[in-house]
């Protein structure tokens, strides 16, 4: 089950489970659309790996498989 981490590794914006901006690698990193277009040039700095659109849990599933609250910033990687 994906962790829906809550913000994006480089720059740490917001990206709660329904954020449309949300990118992830293979490895679940995670990151703002911003961050990949601009900064990573669509290859993640962790795994060398490209991004997909992060999937929306429907709300319905929340309560029950709630996403990550564990932020993970490291902008010295971006």
């Amino acid at each position: 089950m994906l962790e829906l981490r809550p913000s994006c590794e480089c720059c740490d914006k917001a990206l709660p489970p329904d954020a449309t901006d949300a990118l992830i690698c293979t490895f679940e990193c995670t990151f703002c659309k911003d961050c990949v277009d601009g900064v990573l040039n669509g290859v993640c700095p962790n795994c060398g790996g490209n991004f997909s659109p992060r999937p929306i849990r429907p709300a319905s599933l929340l309560a029950k498989y709630p996403a990550s609250t564990t932020r993970i910033v490291k902008p010295q990687d971006c």
